[in-house]
Order: C-alpha cells, then sequence, then structure tokens
C-alpha cells in the first residue's frame, strides 16, 4: 500500500499493528479526526512522503516519531494545538521536508526546529499567536512561500532581507506599521505577492517598489496616506488593493511618465508643438506644469516634526543656506559678466570655410526638411532616390545612403547620415557613396558625422532608423566600372498540404509529381505559377497565392509576377520546366501522406572539433517558455528556440536549412555551412533536395513555414509605455524603438488648443440671410403621409414634427457673371460707331440668359423611421431628376442638424413639434416650448419640449400651450420672457405666438415673475426651482474623442450642436465653463476611454494657464445618466432612442 486517506472520520485511536506492514507507505492522512496520541510504530514509517494530521486534539502528543521519517516532503500540523512544549526540538534529520503547515495553532514565537530545516520552501504560520520572529530565519534560504496572516507581530528583522529566493510574503491582520517593515526588503528581488491588509500602515518603504517581480501587492484596511512614486515603476504589477485606507491619496506619476499613455506622450508641451504653437507658449506650458509635488517626501517631513523647536531650528538652517547660495549666485554672475566679453571663442572647424559647391543635381530641395527616413542608391556613380516601399531591403551588391531627418528636444531639425557598402559591392560605388554622404552633409549643412556601416555589421543605431528587420537581396544595380550580372533564381517546384497553416514540400520538377487533388507552387525566380487541382479546396489555394505574394514581397522586392493556373488550362511555358505535359493527372499522393519530421541541430564548437546536439523541440524542457499545453508535441518547432548568440540546421529531409544568428561567431558561420553541405550528402536524399542560408531577419517563406506560427508582425504591447517596451530584449526590442516613436504621432489632440468658435452678430446673420433669400426663385413643400409624399400647404412652412419625413424643392438663380465695365464700354462704342441704326432688342440679346439650380432638401424627424428616405429616392427624387436633369442637388438632414441655408429661409421661425402631423386627437395636453440660439441667428429654433417648470431659464424666451378642456378646442397660449432673455428672442417669442397656434386660443405675453397661478403654474404642472443664468452659453464646447481614423483623434463639433451629436461608441467631451465632462457611451471601447481621459487632462492642464480664472473639474457622465447641468447645454434634451427601421 502506497496511499492511506482515513480522513474526516471520528477515530479516536489507532491500533498500534496497523503501521507495522506498512514501511512501503508514501502518503498518509489522518486529518480531521479525534486523535489524541499517534502510536510509536509510526518510526517505521520511513519511506513516507506526505503526512497530514490536521484537525486532530493533539495537545499531549509529542510527535517524537517525525524526526525518524527522513523521508517526509509534507507535513500538515494545522488545528492540532501546537505549542513550544508540545514539539520535536530538532527535525535536522528531515532533509528533505519542503511544506510545514503550523496554522491555526498555539504558537507565540516560531518554533527552533523549523530553522533546522534545510529545504524548507513553504511554511505557513498564520493564525497562531507569534509577536516577534527571530534572527535566525535567514536560515532559510529556500523558502519561497511565508504566510505570517493574522498573527501579533509588530515588526519584521531585517535578516528576512536574506530570503532571496522568497516569492510570496503574506502579513496580513498584524500590527505592523511602518517602522515595523525593514528598509532593506527591496533585496527580495524574487517576490511576485506581497499582502500586508488590514494592518497600521502609514507608508510602504520605497525599496519595496524595487521588487521588480511583484504581482500582486494587498495593502487595504491600513492607515496609508499615500505611496511612493516608485510603485509607477512596478510594471508587472496585476492587482493592486488599496481599499479602505480614507486618507489615501495616490501618488503623480513622475514627469517622465505621467503623459505617457499606449505610447502616446500627453504631456501639454508636445501636444501644443504637435499643434503648432510658437516656441514660448511651449515654454510656458512646460514651466507652468513644472514641479510636481511628492507626497512621499511631505509624509517624511511630517514624520519628522515632532515639535515646533527643531521645526523654528530647520527653517533658520534653511535660510542660512539660503543666502550662502544667493552669495555665491551673485559672485558667479559678476566673475561672468567680467569674462564676457572674451570668453566666447569660436571652435577650430566652426572657421573654416566650407566649399561653394552646386548639389542640386544630386539633392532636391525638399531632402530633410520633412521627419522621416530618405534613401539612395548609388548607381553609375550618383546616388538614386529608392522608393519608400523598398526601404530596409538592400542589394549585396550595391552601396546606399541612408538621411533621418528628425526633430531634436529644441524643436529644429537634425540629422542623422550612414552610407551602407554591401559584401559584393564594387570599389566605385563604395568611394561614391562615401563622397555622396559629404556631399549631403554639407548640402543640409549638418553637424553630424557620415557613418560607415557593412553588410553584416550594422549598428544597433542604424538598425533603430528602420521600422522592420532590414533584408539583403542577392544582385545589385549597374556600376560605373563593372557590369553585375541578373541573380540566378533556381527553378522549384513545392506541393501545398496543411489546413489552417499551409506546409511546402519540395517535389521533383515533372509533369507527374502533379496530384489532381493539391495546390502545387512553381517558383521559376520572377515567374511564380500557382497551380490548382481538379479537387484542390479553394482554401488552399487563397493560402497558396497569400504565400506566394509573400515570396514576393519579401524575397523578390515585388518584382515577381504571380500568375493562378487551374487544371487544363496551363499555358506551354508551364509545362516545358516541367519537361512536358503528362498524359494523365493522376492521384498518387497517399491518404496519410505526412512529410518526415524536421530535425533541429545547434552547431557549437568544442575543444577542437565541432558539436551538433540535437533539440528534441518535442520536449518542453528545451523550450525557453513553456509551449502551450494543447500544443501537440510534433507541431512544437517554434521559432522561439532559435537564439540569435547561435547557429542551428534544420534537416528536412529533402531541404536543409542553415540558420545564422546576427550575434552569432563568425567561426560557427563558416563551421556551419560547410556541416551542412557534409549532412546533406552523409544521407541518400532526393536529387532536388538543396542546401540554403538564412540569416537572421532575413529567413525565406520556404523555412518560415517549417515552423509552428511564425511571427513576422512587431509585438507591441500598447499597455506599457514606451521606455517599458524598448527594454525588451534582442533585435526585436531594437527594431521595435523607431515603431514606438511613429506610434507616438498618432494622436491629433490639436482641436483641443484652438480657440472657441465666435458667435455669429446679428446684422451679419441677417444680412446673410437676406442674400440667401434673394437667390429664392422659389420653394414647395411634401410632406409624408402613409407611403407618398403630399403637398405641404404653404401656411405650415416652418412646422415640423419628430416622427415626420418633409422634402423641400427650392430654386434658386445662378448669378450672371457681366462683363468688365471697361470692355463693355468698348463695345458700346464701337456698336455705335459700326452700327448705330441697330435696334435695342438685338443689342439685349447678347446679355447672357439667366440660369437656375435645384436644391432638394430632405428633413428627417429624430423620431422618424428611415423609410421615408427610401421612398424618397425611389418615387420624388427620380421626378426631380427626370424634370431638371443635370441642376438638382439633394441635400439629407436630421432633426437639428439641419443646412445653415435651409434654416434661412423660415426667417428664425422654425417650430419643432413632438409626434406627427396628423396623430390621432387625444385629450388636449400642456406643451412648452423653448426658443433657443445656438452660436448664430440663423440656427434659431423653437422646439417642443417636456412640460417642466424646473426647465425654464431666465435668459431665454418660452411658449407655454395650455389646452382648456372642452370641444370647441380653445385654450391660452403664454409667451414667458425670462428677465435676462434677449430682447429680439423676445420680440420672436410674440411673433410666433402670433403666427403658430389657432385663433381659438387667446395669446399673452408674460414677463418673469408675473405668472399668473390659475392657468400658467397649473398647466406647467407646479412651480419648481429653475436656472437663472445661462452663462455657460458662452462657454459651451463639444468635442468628440474616436479611432475611426485609424489612431486617436480629437474634432470639435460646431456651436450649433444637438443630442444627436453624441456619438454612441465614442467618448465625447463637454466644456461649459465650469465643468469638463467626459460622455462615455455604451459601445465605446476601453482604449478610447483611457485615451479620451488623457486628453481631458491636457485640455484642463491648457484652460488653467488661458484661463486661470475659471478653473474646470472633470466629471464622468455615462449614457443614460447625465444630469441637468448636462443636460442643460442641448436644446430640447429629450430620452435617447433607438434607430428606426
Amino acid at each position: 500500500m502506497l496511499v492511506l486517506n482515513l480522513s474526516h472520520n471520528s477515530i479516536e485511536s489507532i491500533p498500534n499493528q496497523l503501521f507495522i506492514n506498512l514501511t512501503d507507505l508514501l502518503y498518509l492522512d489522518l486529518g480531521e479526526n479525534r486523535l489524541e496520541s499517534l502510536p510509536p510504530q509510526m518510526r517505521r514509517l520511513v519511506h513516507l512522503q506526505t503526512l497530514v494530521l490536521n484537525g486532530n486534539p493533539l495537545l499531549h502528543a509529542q510527535l517524537r516519531q517525525l524526526p525518524a521519517l527522513t523521508a517526509l516532503q509534507t507535513l500538515h500540523l494545522r488545528n492540532t494545538q501546537r505549542t513550544q512544549s508540545n514539539l520535536p526540538t530538532s527535525l535536522e534529520g528531515l532533509s528533505n521536508l519542503a511544506d510545514v503547515d503550523l496554522s491555526c495553532n498555539d504558537l507565540t514565537r516560531v518554533p527552533e526546529c523549523l530553522y533546522t530545516l534545510p529545504s524548507l520552501r513553504r511554511l505557513n504560520l498564520s493564525s497562531n499567536q507569534i509577536t516577534e520572529l527571530s534572527l535566525c530565519i535567514d536560515q532559510w534560504v529556500h523558502v519561497e512561500t511565508l504566510n505570517l496572516s493574522r498573527n501579533q507581530l509588530t515588526s519584521l528583522p531585517s535578516a528576512i532581507c536574506k530570503l532571496t529566493k522568497l516569492k510570496r510574503l503574506y502579513l496580513n491582520s498584524n500590527k505592523l506599521d511602518f517602522d515595523g517593515l525593514p528598509s532593506g526588503i527591496g533585496k527580495l528581488a524574487s517576490l511576485e505577492e506581497f499582502m500586508a491588509a488590514n494592518n497600521n500602515l502609514e507608508l510602504i518603504p520605497e525599496s519595496l517598489c524595487r521588487c521588480t517581480k511583484l504581482r500582486k501587492l494587498v495593502l487595504n484596511k491600513n492607515r496609508l496616506v499615500t505611496l511612493p512614486e516608485a510603485v509607477h515603476f512596478l510594471t508587472e504589477i496585476e492587482v493592486l488593493d488599496v481599499r479602505e485606507n480614507p486618507s489615501l491619496v495616490m501618488p503623480p506619476k513622475p514627469a517622465d511618465r505621467a503623459a505617457e499613455w499606449y505610447n502616446i506622450d500627453f504631456s501639454l508641451q508636445n501636444q501644443l508643438r504637435l499643434a503648432g504653437a510658437s516656441p514660448a507658449t511651449v515654454a510656458a506650458a512646460a514651466a507652468a506644469g513644472s514641479g510636481p509635488k511628492d507626497p512621499l517626501a511631505r509624509k517624511m517631513r511630517l514624520r519628522r516634526r515632532k515639535d515646533s523647536a527643531q521645526d523654528d531650528q530647520a527653517k533658520q538652517v534653511l535660510k542660512g543656506m539660503s543666502d550662502v547660495a544667493q552669495e555665491k549666485n551673485r559672485k558667479q554672475e559678476e566673475g561672468a559678466d567680467a569674462r564676457a566679453p572674451g570668453a566666447k571663442v569660436r571652435r577650430w572647424d566652426q572657421g573654416l570655410e566650407k566649399p561653394r559647391l552646386d548639389y542640386s543635381e544630386f539633392f532636391t530641395e525638399d531632402v530633410g526638411q520633412l521627419p522621416g527616413l530618405t534613401i539612395w542608391q548609388i548607381e553609375n556613380f550618383v546616388p538614386v532616390l529608392v522608393e519608400e516601399a523598398l526601404h530596409g531591403k538592400f542589394y549585396e551588391a550595391d552601396c546606399y545612403i541612408v538621411l533621418k531627418t528628425f526633430l531634436d528636444d529644441s524643436g529644429s531639425l537634425s540629422w542623422a547620415i550612414y552610407y551602407w557598402i554591401g559584401g559584393e559591392a564594387t570599389l566605385d560605388k563604395k568611394a561614391c557613396s562615401a563622397i555622396h554622404a559629404v556631399n549631403l552633409r554639407n548640402y543640409l549643412g549638418a553637424e553630424c558625422r557620415t557613418v560607415r556601416e557593412e553588410m553584416g555589421d550594422e549598428s544597433e543605431e542604424f538598425l533603430q532608423v528602420f521600422d522592420s528587420d532590414i533584408s539583403y537581396v542577392e544582385g545589385g544595380t549597374a556600376s560605373g566600372f563593372y557590369t553585375v550580372e541578373d541573380t540566378h533564381y533556381v527553378t522549384r517546384m513545392y506541393r501545398v498540404y496543411g489546413k489552417k497553416n499551409i506546409k511546402l514540400e519540395p517535389v521533383p520538377l515533372k509533369g507527374a509529381s502533379l496530384d489532381p487533388r493539391f495546390v502545387f507552387l512553381l517558383d521559376r525566380g520572377l515567374d511564380i505559377d500557382v497551380w490548382r487541382g481538379a479537387q484542390a479546396t479553394l482554401s488552399s489555394t487563397t493560402k497558396a497565392r497569400l504565400f506566394a505574394e509573400k515570396i514576393n514581397k519579401n524575397e523578390r522586392k515585388g518584382k515577381a509576377e504571380i500568375s493562378l493556373l487551374v487544371q487544363g488550362q496551363e499555358p506551354p511555358e508551364f509545362w516545358e520546366v516541367l519537361g512536358g505535359e503528362p498524359a494523365e493527372i493522376k492521384k498518387h499522393v497517399p491518404d496519410n501522406f505526412w512529410p518526415p519530421q524536421p530535425k533541429l541541430y545547434k552547431v557549437g564548437l568544442g575543444l577542437g572539433y565541432l558539436e551538433l546536439p540535437q533539440i528534441n523541440y518535442k520536449l518542453s524542457v528545451e523550450h525557453k517558455t513553456r509551449p502551450k499545453v494543447e500544443l501537440m508535441p510534433r507541431m512544437r518547432l517554434l521559432q522561439s528556440l532559435l537564439d540569435t548568440r547561435c547557429v542551428y540546421i534544420l534537416d528536412c529531409w529533402s531541404d536543409v536549412f542553415i540558420w545564422l544568428g546576427r550575434k552569432s561567431p563568425r567561426l560557427v558561420r563558416a563551421a556551419a555551412l560547410k556541416l551542412g553541405q557534409e549532412l546533406c550528402g552523409m544521407l541518400h536524399r532526393p536529387r532536388h533536395a538543396t542546401v540554403s542560408r538564412s540569416l537572421e531577419g532575413t529567413e525565406a517563406q520556404v523555412f518560415k513555414a517549417k515552423f509552428k506560427n511564425w511571427d513576422d508582425v512587431l509585438t507591441v504591447d500598447y499597455t506599457r509605455n514606451a521606455e517599458a517596451v524598448l527594454q525588451g530584449p534582442g533585435l526585436a526590442g531594437k527594431v521595435k524603438r523607431d515603431a514606438e516613436k511613429k506610434d507616438q504621432m498618432k494622436a491629433d489632440l490639436t482641436a483641443l488648443f484652438l480657440p472657441r468658435q465666435p458667435p455669429m452678430a446679428l446684422a451679419e446673420a441677417e444680412q446673410l440671410m437676406e442674400e440667401w433669400n434673394e437667390d429664392l426663385d422659389g420653394m414647395e413643400g411634401f410632406v409624408l403621409e402613409g407611403k407618398k409624399f403630399a403637398r405641404l400647404p404653404e401656411e405650415e412652412f416652418g412646422q415640423f414634427y419628430t416622427q415626420d419625413c418633409y422634402v423641400f424643392l427650392c430654386r434658386y438663380w445662378v448669378p450672371v457673371e457681366y462683363e468688365e465695365e471697361e470692355e463693355r464700354k468698348e463695345e458700346n462704342e464701337d456698336e455705335k460707331a459700326g452700327a448705330e441704326g441697330e435696334d435695342g432688342e438685338a443689342a439685349a440679346a447678347k446679355q447672357p440668359e439667366e440660369d437656375f439650380q435645384c436644391v432638394v432638401y430632405f428633413w428627417q424627424g429624430r423620431e422618424a423611421s428611415t423609410m421615408g428616405w427610401l421612398t424618397f429616392t425611389f418615387s420624388l427624387q427620380k421626378k426631380f431628376e427626370s424634370l431638371f436633369p443635370g441642376k438638382l442637388e439633394v441635400v439629407r438632414m436630421t432633426q437639428q442638424q439641419e443646412n445653415p441655408k435651409f434654416l434661412s429661409h423660415f426667417k428664425r421661425k422654425f417650430v419643432i413639434h413632438r409626434g406627427r402631423r396628423r396623430a390621432a386627437q387625444g385629450a388636449p395636453q400642456p406643451s412648452l416650448y423653448q426658443i433657443r440660439t445656438n452660436g448664430s441667428a440663423l440656427c434659431t429654433r423653437c422646439i417642443q419640449i417636456n412640460t417642466d417648470s424646473g426647465l425654464l431659464n431666465s435668459e431665454f424666451c418660452f411658449i407655454l400651450k395650455v389646452p382648456f378642456e372642452s370641444e370647441d378646442n380653445q385654450g391660452i397660449v403664454y409667451a414667458w420672457v425670462g428677465r435676462a432673455s434677449d430682447p429680439d428672442e423676445a420680440k420672436l417669442a410674440e411673433d410666433i405666438l402670433n403666427s403658430m397656434f389657432e385663433a381659438s386660443y387667446s395669446k399673452q405675453v408674460i414677463n418673469e415673475g408675473e405668472e399668473p397661478e390659475n392657468f400658467f403654474w397649473v398647466g406647467i404642472g407646479a412651480q419648481k426651482p429653475y436656472d437663472d443664468d445661462a452663462e455657460y452659453m458662452k462657454h459651451t464646447r463639444l468635442f468628440r474623442c474616436s479611432n475611426e481614423k485609424g489612431y486617436f483623434a480629437v474634432t470639435e463639433k460646431c456651436s450649433d450642436f444637438c443630442q444627436d451629436d453624441l456619438a454612441d461608441d465614442d467618448i465625447m467631451l463637454l466644456d461649459n465653463g465650469q465643468e469638463v465632462y467626459m460622455w462615455v457611451g455604451t459601445q465605446t471601447s476601453q482604449v478610447e476611454i483611457k485615451l479620451s481621459l488623457k486628453a481631458c487632462q491636457v485640455y484642463i492642464q491648457h484652460l488653467r494657464s488661458k484661463e486661470h480664472e475659471r478653473p474646470r473639474r472633470l466629471r464622468l457622465v455615462r449614457k443614460g445618466n447625465e444630469q441637468h447641468a448636462f443636460t442643460r447645454c442641448f436644446h430640447a434634451w429629450s430620452t435617447f432612442r433607438k434607430a428606426l427601421a
């Protein structure tokens, strides 16, 4: 018997003879019983590895049997009434004991016997009465988990900092304060979890934040005042629990990182610079935002202030130091002034005169004037510009000049110039690249050096210039002295197999290799044919075509021509390559075909000989990172197996690949090339087998296909800041740096720094209204009734309903362009001299005829169905197009998003009612309308709102319709004029009052404060408090934050915005002069929420310097939970409605 589990019973004693014959027992569980003692025969269990005695009343059991259990690895004594007196004095003989659980006992200190365990890894002493720890705990050098929760600890010894392998430290529910944690706790480099909830911590040591592997930090239910700023540098943190710390103030992010979010620098000075602000403005913003407060330092100062006497003494010391520093600065300034005349000495190189040469023949005027990358290729002694799509691809027999233009810290243009030498380049190209690189530096006036880069030995700075890995291509352009032959390509044919990820198997170059069930790829260099068998799947064909595209892009620089061939429609040249067309294409590939498993070897140098150990990638221990469990062993040939410092040989039977890491030794590379040839010849392989070499970063697609999910995409974690990503290991980390800098530009916050659109003056709006109406020759209106559009009576023009659709046909005169006055005078003189007898009609006939244009405005109410637009496009629009061919323009509008020209035709009397035009009449109800102008008198509307007196405002005019309960449709209409309303709007309200309602209603204009109780307040539904000013109208701005352009951008809506401008899948920012509301839709992504929050902070920081007398507060608003201070900024706010079909 190996395992014995007697737990959760009511056993009170164990017979002595039970363990006499169980000497092979490995696992024994006697937990949750009523045992008071253990039989002495347990000493015979010399092979026992796990002993569980939890939940037994073993108060009087001395456990003298334990030292004899030499193979014991796990010992659980939870809730067994352990004290200092009923434990063995030493457990030194248990050299394998790694897991001990003594929780829920009566221990007042750590038992001495535990210090003698050399292999202890997990120790649970929670729920005891331990008050202190001994300095001997530094003997637990292998401990990974230490649980001391629910004890009486007031401090931890400094010796705990020597537990360098400790990963989990639990200190919950003790009496620890800031002084109780050792300052050197940051030496626990392996610490991943630190839990100290329910203690008396006011602070945590700053050194704790040096534990860079920390993933979980739990500090809830303490007395925290703040946290160290270094907490922001814990990049691996997953859980930070600081709940129930009422006085906690989170520290600000460090100045160099606070502005970074999703690799975007959100600092005010950077965003102002991107928006085109002047350097003075940027400098002022930087000065205003400098000097962040350090709450950690403040806390430490507060702890040092124990009495006022020490404080006064400190002030005196500081004053003396300040006086000394000022005196020192004064003397330095005096000395600097005395040396000023002769202090500035020009360097020797600045005194040299540069040659006056004309480089315009080689370089254009715009070279180096915009940030970016420019590359030239040396061809016939002169540099030739390389297309942007070919950046990073270098011919081995060519030389290149690489210019990187960027902005330095001061915002000025700066340059870095490299000239790249190919491994097979000729002498003339090498010389010309160096000469023209110097010429380019002189042409730009740059002060940088020209840096030489050689193929295969590029510097890190040069590799950082490119967005992706550089690649080498065989061949080169024409030389001034020599002629380079075209690249020779080996013709090969591959059979495509696989479903999710296709693989390529080389086959002989003959027609008999074809199989109608497969797709084949014939690679002829600059011609790539994808042959599809009659029974091949479309999915395989598509993937093979995509594979050919990758070969063309990465290996042929886009010069290859790809052809898709179908069985039975092959061109003659296809069969010429295969040695002729076969009589019949037969099925010959077995159904269970699977190629030989690739073998991966690592080339190394031993003591005087070569080593070629095979890597068994099927075993997880061979991998740096543990492969996924669901990944079958035969599919574990992963890219991560390749180390950039090594050389590998991949033997695929019909192909032998030699992979050279970029940091591998040259001697190992040369040996691997020779070894690959030998390995290919050692075994009997097919005739079409080849040996090929691949340099890291320039691997062939056929080689990549041998690996599982070879990843060519740069993996950038956008939840980390740019600096964290730059610390990535290997070449990938280097290549990411420019990608990070490029991504930093992917944010446009320019709209936040532009001034608010000024309101249009009334005189200007009236003039514009008059001009547009002068051009209007006529207007006809139509309204959708059922499924047809009926003509709208002219007296109803300007009356709209939210559930209806309207069409207005407007005919405009097009102004005639008359001839210049002087030319007309000359014509008149010529006419008088040559044809005085002509009558006036002939002269008038020479005048150009007046033209016209028709514009159809389609207006859709907020609650109307989109079927109205479909009905219009298939009926009325076609009729108008046939009547006015070539002169018709259709403008579609929705409620409160109307065209200003369309609004001008109603002369500010634009009324929107709720419901339908001809709805079923029910019991008459009071209705309330608000007249409001948004930014311009052209955008004046009178819209029905909720009948609620709380919506009144002293700066607006309202119209209240109160019907009587009678059958003759009588009632009273009030025009309510606020005490601070505009006089023009008051007059407009009276005009609308007289023209809007039937004659059966009596009309009355009343001022605020003169409301009759019996009809007005009863009709509006009781008197409630309302706003007495609309100061927000002078400051309201609405911004939209969206990623729809492919990057984060903020745009501003016009001043005439409405509720429907709130996009449900975006973030909207509303500024009302006092608060900045961040409105979050229901379909907004988390990325947009985080980026918009940073944009809000930048906007508020900018306003703090521009409008310091009106500080803004940031508030969050979710869709459907808007408060009155938010909704009053929108004219006629109502509930959100779903789109109707």
